[in-house]
């Protein structure tokens, strides 16, 4: 791995020429000591020269999308805080020291910018349903993992190297802000929110971010992610949904036997019998799953413990 300077910012750029430049100088202004790496993301204009000429560090990554930036930088980096930002200008530069500041004093392993609660966000972003979509996306994590969650998509953030070398980057996509939060939750990892300035992309600057499809993408990913590490909340639900059809299903079947000792409704029976028969299996599978989970977060916290100790020897002898 290469090893840059204590504080890492890294802007994923993907034809961002009109902001570029500013994002880096900002930055440098901001952080002086700190190493700017902006990560090419295939761009087909002159933004990575215009981010080279402002004296960033730019690092080409090939396979597409701002989760495999991101899980570049974690791989290819080593620093002690890294600080994610997104190339757009949409976020001051002028906030990275409240978010650094937790990482700094170990406070905190992951610490997001929130653009919700100030309410900027709602007033200057003009793309339908895009607030909607964030509060559902609070809303369902909130209620999965008994947080307080105020902006989950948020990409403006900064972690620890704990975080980054510890917590695995899956998604390719937007939807890997989602990700992050709920692993960091998952992980009970330290995580703090900090409320940022946002103003709209500049005209010129074109968004990358597709409401439908990047969307439906972040709804799959904490479905995915529910699936496997909320398993028996996953297929609890699922199994109570079907012993309810199933009852549903069954009572007129009971009632015939009540009444008559028989019933004409077969098809019905085994219809009730069957879908009993699913949610009994998926409870189970949810038990399993569930002893399984429990048993990884172990060995993750041991790992975590682990690392922490040698971490420690390496850089504190």
């Amino acid at each position: 791995m290469k090893r840059y300077d204590e504080i890492v910012v890294a802007i994923p750029c993907y034809n961002e020429a009109p902001t570029i430049e500013k994002v880096v100088r900002d930055f440098r202004r901001e952080l002086p000591d700190a190493s700017i790496v902006v990560l090419d993301n295939n761009s087909t204009d002159n933004g990575p020269h215009l981010a080279r000429e402002a004296g960033a560090l730019v690092m080409p990554v090939k396979r597409q999308g701002k989760g495999a930036v991101i899980r570049h930088v974690f791989r290819e980096i080593d620093a002690d805080v890294y600080v994610i930002a997104d190339g757009d200008d949409a976020c001051p530069a002028s906030c990275v020291h409240d978010l650094i500041a937790p990482i700094l004093n170990k406070s905190a392993d992951m610490v997001m910018g929130d653009r919700l609660s100030s309410g900027a966000y709602k007033k200057e972003n003009r793309r339908m349903f895009h607030n909607l979509g964030n509060n559902l996306v609070n809303i369902l994590i909130n209620s999965c993992f008994g947080a307080d969650i105020k902006d989950a998509m948020c990409g403006y953030r900064a972690f620890s190297r704990r975080f980054a070398k510890n917590v695995p980057v899956i998604s390719d996509g937007f939807q890997v802000e989602t990700e992050m939060t709920i692993r960091c939750l998952d992980r009970k990892l330290a995580l703090k929110e900090i409320d940022i300035a946002y103003q709209n992309r500049p005209r010129g600057s074109s968004p990358k971010l597709n409401t439908i499809k990047d969307g439906m993408k972040v709804l799959l990913t904490i479905f995915t992610i529910l699936k496997d590490y909320r398993p028996l909340m996953f297929f609890g639900s699922l199994a109570s949904f079907f012993v309810l059809f199933s009852l549903f299903c069954g009572i007129p079947i009971i009632n015939d036997f009540i009444r008559m000792g028989h019933t004409p409704r077969v098809p019905l029976a085994v219809l009730a019998a069957g879908l009993m028969i699913v949610a009994i299996t998926m409870l189970n599978c949810a038990f399993v799953l569930d002893t399984m989970i429990s048993q990884e977060r172990q060995r993750n916290e041991l790992n975590i413990l682990r690392y922490h100790s040698r971490d420690g020897k390496t850089r504190n002898p």
